[in-house]
């Protein structure tokens, strides 16, 4: 650059010279500046259109991807000119063709999943090109790192092109594309080393102890009511006695009420599955009309309906007595609680044997059980084939349906059966309207 002195002197010999060059100046710094803002304005619009609203990942992805595919193009411009043998204008024009159809490709792969939620056959054509932009930049590498590095470039574009279309896919349907039936999750579960549920050790310790109460005991009790040898049910009832005594001591079920309701919801399950075998539920696909029908063919104009479709299953029995209604159930512990239910179940037989089916409020009354926990069992027992027939006799000779309200004409107890044997026996209603039929 001329130092001052000699642009003062060029500007004193050369005034109207020295004049044109400083409009011209002037102009081509207007001309900069205005430029400048013009691209300044464009690239604030284009961050505002797309990168404004996309996360931090999307943006990186982009710029990663531009540069795996700028070092790709580097190695076909190396391989158009070396092997191809392209030069000047030609060579500028044909080197990049590949990559130009890698970028046509993935712009159609993602409209055609934010259509139709799938890249289709332009998402496989990304990686077939990319793949052969790889191979064939690699082939005019000088070295083995080089080749490898060449090959890898193209690869990772690819891979973040195919990451950035997952995420879009799972932000756009909420859903991931599958669901792989083999994880480690899955592998953990399946070998009882992972919990499904987010059950602490303790909780999950607990239910296992109690659940092997309950099986024991079903154990003893299916031995007892076959006849087992005195050899095994000596076995059956130490190995009761063991678990018994490590949940007692490991799960606090002595003191524990939630344990102890737990313990026995468990038991009551395992000793009322025959019970299973006499429900018959809805058919869900069947028309209202048909099922009515085939219920009129089965068993007449008054067959019993599905059990738990009772119309006074849900509301309080009217003749139950009015403190029993309000009473709380007592706090007792395990060994008073199984002795309450072993002596319902014996009265419910008791009756069962004499074709009454009590109500909860005669159990409660009878026993010393809540009428709560006497209407839970009722409900469970009336389900077994003896009580379910009486339940259902009653409902086809006299459209009586089971509530548990209605009153009770006590059978004669055998004592009297010389009066029965002078005179044949009328039927008698139980207090759900059942008649001793035989």
């Amino acid at each position: 650059m001329p130092p001052i002195d000699q642009i003062t002197t060029f500007a004193s010999n050369n005034p109207v010279g020295t004049a044109v060059i400083c409009v011209f100046a002037l102009i081509l710094l207007v001309l900069a500046y205005i430029a400048l803002r013009a691209a300044y304005r464009a690239g604030a619009t284009t961050f505002r259109r797309f990168a404004a609203n996309r996360p931090a990942e999307d943006i990186l992805t982009i710029v990663a991807a531009c540069i795996a595919t700028g070092v790709s193009a580097q190695g076909m411009w190396r391989f158009s000119g070396d092997v191809l043998g392209f030069d000047g204008p030609l060579r500028l024009l044909l080197f990049a063709f590949i990559e130009v159809a890698v970028i046509t490709s993935a712009v159609r792969a993602r409209r055609n999943m934010r259509e139709n939620y799938s890249a289709g056959i332009d998402g496989i054509a990304v990686w077939v090109l990319t793949g052969l932009s790889a191979v064939l930049s690699s082939l005019d590498a000088r070295s083995m790192a080089e080749a490898i590095f060449r090959l890898a470039a193209p690869l990772v574009a690819a891979w973040l092109w195919e990451r950035g279309m997952a995420i879009e896919r799972h932000r756009i349907t909420g859903r991931s594309r599958i669901k792989w039936r083999f994880t480690p999750e899955r592998a953990m579960v399946r070998l009882g080393l992972a919990e499904v549920s987010d059950r602490t050790v303790t909780e999950v310790d607990a239910h296992r102890r109690l659940t092997r109460v309950a099986l024991a005991a079903k154990r003893a009790r299916a031995l007892r009511e076959a006849g087992a040898s005195d050899r095994r049910m000596r076995v059956a009832l130490a190995k009761l006695d063991r678990v018994m005594d490590q949940a007692v001591e490991h799960t606090g079920l002595a003191v524990d009420p939630a344990r102890q309701e737990a313990l026995l919801s468990q038991i009551g399950a395992l000793y009322n599955t025959s019970a299973l075998i006499d429900l018959r539920p809805p058919v869900p696909w069947e028309p209202e009309q048909e099922e009515e029908q085939q219920q009129q063919r089965a068993g007449g104009p008054h067959a019993l309906p599905p059990v738990g479709d009772t119309p006074g299953r849900s509301y309080p029995d009217d003749d139950e007595e009015p403190e029993m209604m309000h009473q709380s159930a007592p706090v007792v512990d395990t060994a008073q609680r199984a002795a309450l239910l072993r002596a319902a179940r014996a009265y419910w037989d008791k009756q069962i044997e004499r074709r009454f089916v009590p109500r909860a409020a005669d159990i409660a009354r009878e026993t010393g059980l809540s009428l709560a926990t006497a209407r839970e069992y009722r409900a469970l027992w009336k389900l077994e084939p003896r009580a379910h027939a009486i339940l259902e006799a009653a409902y086809r000779e006299h459209g009586i349906v089971d509530t548990g309200t209605f009153p009770a004409i006590v059978v004669p107890d055998g004592s009297d059966a010389e009066s029965e044997r002078a005179e044949p026996a009328a039927p008698v209603l139980s207090m759900n309207g059942a008649s001793p039929s035989a």
